[in-house]
């Protein structure tokens, strides 16, 4: 209907762009466990409490955390904040990407308020980060499995494997 193409998407799927979203991922793991660190330094706990209220006490709690709601949170996420208002509407508007990557990256920030000020702004970092990555690659596979293991290495970092039934 908008004539965009599917390849605005940056839909492929090879081990090289699944390799890349590992390293991607894990180097932004790092990144977003320091920018914590700072937050917490200056009084401000980026996403504890919410964390908290998410992380599961079961093995079969971390397995459907894991392989179910955070694999679907990035997906869900990336398509619509890298390659929907990214992608399509680099092609569909003719906009600059790297215009969109800031709106992109604001909204991305602003999805995240219920952390407070801090889990708006490291998402908001972050979210211009996979943006950048999302450019520079033109792929959706990438930027979906680095935001993954940017979320699934800060459950597992901040609120362990608690294995209890």
């Amino acid at each position: 209907y908008a004539r965009v193409p599917a390849s605005a998407f940056g839909l492929s799927v090879s081990l090289e762009e699944l390799a890349l979203g590992v390293g991607f991922g894990l180097g932004l793991s790092v990144l977003n466990t320091a920018a914590s660190v700072v937050a917490e330094t200056v009084g401000y706990a980026p996403s504890a409490e919410f964390r908290g209220l998410l992380a599961p006490e079961s093995a079969r709690g971390w397995l459907l955390l894991l392989g179910g709601t955070l694999p679907l949170v990035a997906v869900f996420e990336e398509a619509l904040f890298r390659a929907t208002l990214i992608g399509a509407f680099t092609v569909g508007f003719g906009a600059s990407p790297w215009a969109l990557a800031v709106i992109s990256s604001a909204a991305f920030a602003l999805a995240h308020e219920v952390q407070g000020p801090a889990g708006v702004a490291v998402p908001g970092l972050l979210g211009f980060v996979l943006a950048a990555g999302y450019i520079v690659t033109g792929s959706f596979l990438v930027v979906a499995v680095a935001h993954y293991l940017v979320n699934a290495v800060e459950f597992i970092a901040y609120e362990g494997l608690e294995l209890r039934g």
